[in-house]
């Protein structure tokens, strides 16, 4: 497909059909129950605009042939996707959705760096042909870098560690429609990236794998220990999507670790993706039940709200046990075929330098697993068993369309897990964009070897549960002896996002300040250096006919009395037209009841389109730079 000049090229197989029937399907639900969330919210049309644009976007990401057509989608998505985050407008959303943006901008121009010198290296950007070329080529060194940037921008929209920070801050405010999809799907693109490039150009090599390994096992620990401590419902889930994204990208890294024996990394991938986007797609919507009825997140205000409502129960139980990886729920089986990669690895290189970090990759994996159990065991006790300040009775606390969605979408995950020969089938059909193929012998996923990681992971998520949730981050309330409640221990200052990278950014800023102040000075500086020598040289030709003499003192002068008025001339010209500010304010002829918080918004979004044509200049002069070569 050509638009314009910029070709676009899109493909359909296996893996791109299932997520799109995906994409589709949390789409379809989402949208029967945002009337309910949004019965009494503003700037719906907004939210549905953006929605469909997101959509759309996401399509265009998952049906991609090539990374030029990718990163195209990717970045109308990320911008798109923006207006989701920042919904409510509050102090809170807006800054949350500035950082959303400023990650995905950081890794969009990360990812085109990456991309530019992938095809001067390769000559091509289409995966088929680039999988061709570079498996033809043993030395993959000169693609580290290009892939190194590309996986910065990927694993940013993932939610791979470091570049994480946003998805705990974005779901707690995004309305509980969009958390669903950006948890459920907007992360699997950047998955989708991450996987094409480690696929179709580091496919067997040894470095990339154990390079791609480490930050996924530490995204795999980190969101399960936060997800423990955080007492926000959806801001735990948040941190639960980390977690399992660490597992996926985990997987994506045994396929390149394992080589020609992949076929249950592969497997296990694929699964794991479809597995975490059902599950989230229930947990969120159902955070976001709890919501429209309570007005509230907080663990220690919501306790309570579960009891006597069977429908919730059902549709809440099914997601937790899903995600905890409980045997006959489809979570166990995407979890089992990576833990058996993981085992296939520490077998493959018995003996090497890197059996240490897969064994230590086997722990982290089963201890994540039992983190996951012990933070959703938590959630479970605060909603259904515990008992809240209020014993107010509602009769209808969703809507038959919602609930009937809801209830459709939690019978999918034992459904899964229960007959294991349909999730076979669709690693099966799935499968060729890993480049993988059918395992050499069936897997016996009810296995005491297979179930013996389960009861693991169980068994550390009890002891966490009672040694650490219960007996830690819970105390007596004041004044109340029989009652316990929540708190928050995780320190406020521990703040990746915080504590380094808006430091960073203000020393950047500060440095870039400094840099603009000497260049500022620096017209001054020549025009009084032209000065003096334009003098001198009048003097040296005063010997001269005195006509001639004449001439060349007034041109010397003249070009002087030029210069060093240029600084002066060139700032007003910028302030009267690129900074010209008016003297009153343009008011629109409709604003909305939310019209003292709307500007906030506005000038947040400018600033980070400044940071966009900030970036597509900073781009520019690489391709001019390589050009000139």
């Amino acid at each position: 497909m050509d638009c314009g000049g910029i070709a676009l090229h899109f493909q359909l197989d296996g893996f791109r059909a299932i997520y799109g029937c995906i994409a589709g399907f949390l789409w379809l639900v989402t949208a029967v129950f945002s009337p309910e969330y949004f019965a009494h919210a503003t700037n719906r049309n907004r939210y549905r605009l953006f929605n469909l644009l997101t959509f759309g976007a996401v399509m265009g990401v998952f049906f991609s042939a090539d990374f030029r057509t990718t990163f195209l989608f990717f970045e109308v998505m990320s911008i798109t996707s923006y207006a989701m985050v920042a919904h409510d407008e509050s102090p809170a959303a807006l800054r949350a959705a500035e950082t959303y943006l400023a990650v995905a901008i950081i890794g969009g121009l990360a990812m085109l760096t990456g991309m530019l010198l992938l095809q001067q290296r390769a000559g091509t950007l289409e995966f088929a042909k680039l999988y061709e070329i570079c498996a033809s080529r043993p030395d993959k060194s000169p693609f580290y870098l290009p892939g190194a940037l590309m996986l910065v921008g990927f694993g940013a929209k993932a939610g791979m560690y470091p570049l994480h920070i946003w998805l705990p801050k974005a779901h707690p405010v995004a309305p509980a429609p969009a958390s669903a999809l950006l948890s459920g799907i907007l992360t699997k693109t950047g998955v989708f990236g991450v996987a094409a490039v480690s696929c179709n150009i580091f496919m067997h090599d040894y470095i990339w794998g154990v390079a791609l390994l480490v930050p996924a096992v530490i995204t795999m620990v980190l969101g399960a220990v936060l997800g423990v401590f955080s007492n926000d419902l959806k801001r735990t889930l948040a941190c639960s999507s980390v977690s399992q994204i660490g597992f996926i990208i985990t997987g994506v890294a045994m396929q390149t670790l394992l080589g020609e024996h992949n076929a249950l990394a592969v497997r296990g991938t694929l699964l794991h993706m479809l597995n975490h986007s059902l599950l989230k797609l229930v947990l969120f919507v159902a955070a976001g039940v709890v919501y429209i009825n309570m007005h509230e997140l907080e663990l220690n205000k919501i306790r309570g709200f579960g009891r006597g409502k069977p429908l919730f129960l059902f549709v809440f139980l099914m997601g937790a046990l899903g995600i905890c990886g409980v045997p006959l729920w489809s979570g166990y089986i995407s979890k089992t075929l990576l833990h058996e990669s993981i085992i296939e690895a520490i077998h493959l290189y018995h003996g090497s330098p890197i059996e240490f970090l897969l064994r230590l990759s086997d722990a982290a994996f089963l201890f994540a697993g039992g983190l996951t159990v012990a933070y959703m065991t938590k959630l479970f006790v605060a909603l259904f068993l515990e008992r809240g300040e209020t014993t107010e009775k509602r009769q209808r606390y969703v809507s038959y369309p919602s609930a009937t969605a809801l209830a459709v979408s939690a019978a999918l995950l034992p459904l899964l897990g229960c007959f294991t020969a349909g999730m076979d089938a669709l690693a099966d059909w799935g499968q060729g964009f890993f480049h993988g193929h059918a395992p050499d012998h069936a897997v016996h996923y009810f296995e005491w070897a297979n179930l013996k990681g389960a009861v693991i992971s169980a068994a550390v998520g009890a002891a966490v549960y009672f040694l650490v949730v219960r007996g830690l981050l819970m105390r007596r309330k004041e004044g109340c002896a029989n009652t316990k409640i929540y708190v928050a221990l995780w320190p406020e200052w521990l703040d990746l996002e915080n504590l380094v990278y808006r430091q960073l950014l203000r020393s950047l800023i500060w440095g870039a300040a400094s840099f603009a102040r000497v260049a500022a000075a620096l017209p001054d500086v020549l025009a009084g250096s032209l000065t003096c020598m334009t003098i001198f040289f009048a003097r040296a030709v005063s010997s001269l006919p005195d006509a001639l003499a004449g001439w060349l003192t007034w041109a010397a002068i003249f070009l002087a009395r030029v210069a060093t008025s240029l600084p002066d001339a060139l700032t007003r010209l910028i302030l009267f037209t690129v900074l010209r500010t008016r003297r009153t304010p343009y008011v629109p002829e409709y604003r909305h009841p939310k019209s003292a918080e709307a500007p906030a918004m506005m000038r947040h979004f400018s600033v980070d389109l400044l940071l966009v044509g900030t970036g597509i200049c900073i781009a520019l002069l690489y391709i001019f730079g390589q050009t000139m070569r």
